[in-house]
């Protein structure tokens, strides 16, 4: 049953992504319930329904995050892809019509053997936080207002905060936690540190522009914003100065972008959780979803 405002419940717009998972699963395509004209990506680039990784899945694997967003008709998913080569992290987002037809299908797969950036030994989990309902939800526009924030704390960070985090908040990248992980600190010390202590150490000077952001599903039931966008990096900048003095050089000396698919956990007004899958493409790249429509 829908409620006033919704195009699909939340149950009837599961029900749609499971039998996508379903056809997904089993490389078929056509047993999709596609709408006419109906878009699909992979990875930034329009594909006919069909091609990329419907010719070469073998499976998915057992990480499933999902959610919903009622009232644009839109339904989300983290998983996991598995082909010939590698299992790789996916985040799939779903519009569909109130017929119950897919209208749009963006995938964003994390291939390691064709990323820039490799994060060996990624884990995949759900994370309760990500699935529970939001205590004390904010209203919609407040969300994404939320997550942009967190866009503009990124973009040319100097270690000025442009959202609220919560004092416990974690984000996981392609699999690996990044934040008070002391592993994978080892690789990047920046990880040893919280979501906002990072930023407030102005840490990711090196990213010229978070360009392109889109934030299509909102589910307010549970807190959580999908966002999409690049990161642009020119590369020029060599050393930089963070914000406790000390001079680093910068880990980006090539023009390149991050395409970003990114879910945000907004609870008691703040950033509480963050869930992201990216890949390396070309510098600034535009997004096929700008123009399509």
């Amino acid at each position: 049953m829908t409620h006033s405002g919704e195009i699909m419940d939340r149950q009837a717009l599961y029900a749609v992504l499971d039998g996508f998972l379903d056809a997904l699963r089993s490389g078929n395509a056509d047993a999709v319930n596609w709408a006419d004209g109906a878009l699909t990506s992979e990875n930034n680039v329009m594909l006919d329904i069909g091609d990329g990784v419907w010719g070469t899945i073998i499976g998915l694997g057992d990480y499933a995050l999902r959610f919903a967003d009622t009232r644009t008709g839109q339904v989300g998913y983290f998983g996991t892809v598995i082909e010939a080569i590698e299992e790789s992290g996916l985040t799939l987002r779903l519009k569909v019509d109130a017929a119950g037809a897919v209208t749009e299908a963006e995938l964003c797969i994390v291939r390691q053997s064709d990323s820039g950036i490799k994060f060996e030994n990624p884990r995949y989990w759900t994370k309760p936080i990500l699935e529970a309902d939001a205590i004390a939800p904010c209203p919609r526009d407040e969300m994404v207002h939320l997550s942009n924030g967190y866009f503009d704390t990124l973009q040319l960070n100097d270690g000025t905060i442009h959202t609220r985090f919560h004092p416990d908040c974690q984000r996981v990248e392609n699999g690996v936690q990044t934040t008070c992980n002391p592993e994978f600190a080892k690789i990047v010390p920046v990880s040893a540190l919280g979501c906002e202590a990072q930023f407030r150490m102005g840490n990711y000077r090196y990213d010229d522009a978070l360009r392109a952001r889109r934030f299509p599903l909102v589910d307010e039931e549970r807190g959580l914003v999908l966002a999409f966008g690049f990161i642009d990096h020119s590369g020029r900048l060599d050393t930089y100065q963070l914000t406790d003095g000390r001079t680093v050089k910068s880990p980006v000396r090539r023009p390149h972008s991050f395409y970003i698919s990114e879910l945000f956990k907004i609870d008691h007004g703040m950033i509480c959780q963050i869930e992201a899958n990216f890949i390396t493409v070309p510098y600034r790249m535009p997004s096929p979803w700008e123009t399509c429509r």
